[in-house]
């Protein structure tokens, strides 16, 4: 793989743009330029520790390191490592960090010298694949906070694991495999070797000592091979027959285990034939497909693993109330709602909180956006976001499972522990299939007894072998995981099954306004006071009814300056109208004209409160499209679909709205009730239907369309109702979930298809004779293996 070239114009160590006035040093003879003081620093310790091949041998960037490192003196506490490290026999520990920043066999080759280096660490295993760093260190020569101090000057944040006995699991779990399949790659090559020399004896000319001799010393390697190598099939298969349902793993292991006794039968009684090839061919080419599979599963699953990662383990937590007050180091879980943190700039946020002073933040993780956001007084900032430029004090108003992060984390989980009904009908298919390949095999053996019996064993084991519904088996699942790490992967998470394809069928969209064309964010312009009420009495009122409302008006008033702080009680929402309530012993409302007062008419973009009689003050609000909401559209119609928009608001604002981004199809006003009939209109007329929404009154139209998507920002009952959440604030997304979900459809439709033909054309070759067993081990793994491979163009996420 060629090295990583450097432009002029990008930081030598991370390719991050350079800043006007970049920071210098010398290597290699040369002036380099770097982006912050962190990865110059680096860079420069790189070269001291005379590890500048490093440069050379990448082929990809350095994470940039940043100008401000994190302490690590609390991972030396026990109560924090105490989950995560182990002791070993000789005294030293050892423990399992991960990292995002290790993107090439370099930067595993970096951190394994580097690390070495630190006095007291004995060993390094640096893993470029799954991100994970093993690190043996003896306690009483160094404390673990130093060499974890160098991985992050080094570019490379380090991250505990998902705890020791899990992590112990993954490592021997994967262990496992490595050694199942090298054992049987060894195993395949040196029994196709002996079997070659069997093979070419065609005069008969070999030895009869000879020949037992090349049987034996086949049979002692195939025979690990078969029980240790190939022992998940016979595994599976010894479940599948406790559950009296023959699948995969049954016809595998049969034909493994016929392959194998039937040769040891041979070997015994000087026979004419042995099929010990076959045997270790057949076990050695699943396994590379289930192994091939395994990883394609594995991407699907990278987002929890991120999500994971993102979950700090301590908290700077404030010991008073005011930011001049103490502070303490705190595990997470210590912390209360009510708390104030604060959290360093490169730090993620330890939970969701209200920011006290203004500041900016990347979500990447939650909402797939690169972009830091900015955010001001009042804000959330949620757990695993990444503090930018300055500190941020946060008061705590979730911690643990309660936070975005959590929930976003239990959604990905959730739809990947769901299997599809899809997946569920290509078992049955499987199944089925089994069942009947056994009852053809027996036919073929008693048709080939009759023909000839001293083909007929090897005839029947070919038709088992190349007939095998592996490729049929994983035409469905390898395509739903990839596709599946596809989404998470641009912040669209699927969380329910059977969706994918619906979603492929989708003709029109439909839209609400606020909060989804929106930003979600409405501001409100100016105050009108009518009938001698003042302007601040109107304000507290307003602020008094929306003070617990999740709707994204809410925000809007919440964000006025108050005076008195009244309070509402009775608070009732009437979706679509507005909100109503007591407050200082009088009954308000606050909503559209028509729900304010008895004699209220509606005008514009307005929300009115009045006391249901008359109207008293008046409240402009203005709102901002999202930043991509037209290429979005454009997008959508360029795949054929049509757009409608349905909202609550005012004629006027839809109208503006539908004009400006070219939506033929609107209507204003629209309750949830409305917003249901018009879907089921649509779907009476023939469409397949998708409806985006954030509020909690579009919950009603988000379960009735064929399928719905809600913002990620939006009310935790929309999401619920959903069949996507889109994590981000983008709706380009939405056009590329669609691009994901019609390719998927034709992936599958083409793995079936292929498993199909491969069957319908193997079957009677083999049946006639004209497959041998191992040649029919090999075109059942290369089909298996075409299929998994298909699956795997899903992962590349549309522009």
């Amino acid at each position: 793989m060629a090295a990583f070239v450097i432009d002029e114009g990008q930081c030598f160590h991370c390719a991050e743009a350079l800043p006007t006035h970049p920071t210098h040093a010398h290597l290699d003879g040369a002036s380099r330029p770097f982006c912050c003081d962190g990865c110059a620093a680096a860079a420069a310790w790189i070269r001291d520790a005379r590890l500048t091949d490093y440069y050379q041998l990448r082929s990809e960037a350095a994470a940039r390191v940043g100008t401000k490192l994190a302490d690590y003196a609390a991972w030396d506490r026990e109560d924090v490592i105490v989950e995560h490290a182990r002791w070993l026999e000789d005294g030293s520990r050892e423990i399992t960090v991960l990292t995002d920043g290790m993107r090439c066999a370099a930067c595993a080759w970096l951190i394994d010298k580097g690390l070495r280096n630190e006095s007291g660490v004995e060993d390094i295993v640096a893993n470029a694949v799954t991100g994970r760093v093993r690190i043996r260190w003896r306690p009483d020569a160094t404390p673990l906070s130093k060499p974890l101090q160098r991985m992050a000057a080094l570019g490379y944040r380090p991250y505990l694991a998902t705890g020791l006995e899990r992590e112990e699991a993954r490592r021997r779990d994967r262990n496992r495999w490595i050694l199942r399949m090298g054992i049987a790659g060894l195993g395949a090559m040196q029994a196709m070797m002996f079997a070659e020399a069997l093979y070419l004896d065609t005069a008969g000319e070999m030895s009869s000592a000879t020949r037992d001799f090349f049987r034996w010393i086949t049979f002692l390697v195939a025979t690990p091979v078969v029980f240790y190598s190939g022992w998940p099939f016979l595994e599976g298969m010894w479940r599948e027959l406790r559950h009296r349902r023959l699948g995969m793993d049954t016809l595998i292991a049969t034909s493994t285990l016929l392959a194998w006794g039937a040769s040891v039968v041979e070997t015994v009684r000087h026979g004419v034939h042995v099929w010990y090839d076959a045997a270790v061919m057949f076990v050695f080419l699943l396994l590379a497909a289930r192994m091939i599979e395994q990883g394609v599963r594995k991407a699907a699953s990278a987002q929890v693993d991120a999500l994971a990662r993102a979950r700090p383990l301590l908290a700077m937590r404030e010991t008073g109330n005011d930011a001049e007050s103490g502070r303490e180091q705190v595990l997470v879980s210590q912390l209360q709602p009510g708390d104030t943190v604060r959290v360093a700039p490169g730090e993620p946020a330890p939970c969701d909180g209200l920011l006290l002073q203004a500041g900016a933040f990347d979500e990447a993780l939650l909402t797939g956006e690169s972009t830091p956001v900015a955010k001001q007084v009042g804000d959330v900032a949620y757990a695993g976001s990444i503090c930018i430029d300055m500190p941020a004090r946060l008061k705590v108003t979730a911690t643990g499972a309660k936070t975005r992060l959590s929930e976003l984390a239990r959604l990905v989980d959730e739809a990947q522990a769901e299997r599809p009904h899809m997946a569920q009908l290509a078992d049955r298919i499987a199944h089925r299939f089994v069942v009947l390949l056994f009852l053809s095999a027996l036919v073929v053996y008693i048709g080939w007894r009759i023909h000839d019996p001293t083909r007929a064993f090897e005839v029947m084991l070919a038709v088992l072998v190349v007939s095998c519904p592996c490729a049929l088996s994983l035409a469905i699942p390898s395509a739903l995981a990839a596709a599946y790490g596809a989404l998470s992967k641009i912040g669209v998470l699927c969380v329910r099954e059977d969706v994918l394809d619906r979603l492929a069928a989708v003709d029109t969209v439909v839209f609400d306004k606020t909060g989804t064309l929106t930003d979600g964010q409405p501001r409100i312009a100016h105050v009108d006071v009518l009938s001698g009420m003042h302007e601040a009495e109107a304000i507290d009122i307003a602020q008094a009814l929306e003070r617990d409302s999740r709707h994204p008006l809410a925000r809007a008033f919440n964000a006025l300056p108050s005076t008195q702080g009244m309070k509402a009680e009775a608070v009732r929402e009437w979706p679509g109208q507005g909100i109503e309530g007591m407050v200082a012993g009088q009954r308000w409302k606050l909503g559209q004209a028509t729900f304010a007062a008895t004699n209220g008419k509606e005008e514009g973009h307005d929300i009115w409160l009045g006391d249901g009689e008359q109207l008293h003050a008046r409240f402009t609000l203005t709102e901002q499209m999202r930043c991509d909401a037209a290429s979005a559209m454009h997008r959508l119609r360029d795949a054929g679909m049509s757009i409608a928009l349905a909202s609550g608001d005012s004629e006027t604002a839809v109208a503006a709205m539908a004009q400006r981004l070219d939506i033929p199809q609107h209507a204003s006003r629209q309750t949830p009730e409305d917003k249901l009939a018009r879907v089921r209109a649509l779907q009476v007329e023939g469409h397949r239907v998708a409806m985006v929404g954030d509020g909690i009154n579009d919950a009603p139209v988000l379960a009735g369309a064929d399928v719905s998507l809600a913002m990620g920002e939006g009310a935790a009952l929309a999401q619920r109702a959903a069949d996507f959440v889109i994590t981000g604030p983008r709706l380009i997304r939405i056009p590329q979930a669609i691009d994901i979900a019609r390719r998927t459809r034709a992936v599958i439709r083409q793995n079936l298809g292929w498993a199909t033909a491969y069957n319908l054309l193997a079957l009677p070759l083999a049946a006639m004779g004209h497959v041998t067993p191992w040649v029919a081990a090999l075109g059942m793994a290369l089909s298996s293996l075409l299929v998994t491979l298909n699956a795997l163009r899903l992962t590349k996420v549309p522009v």
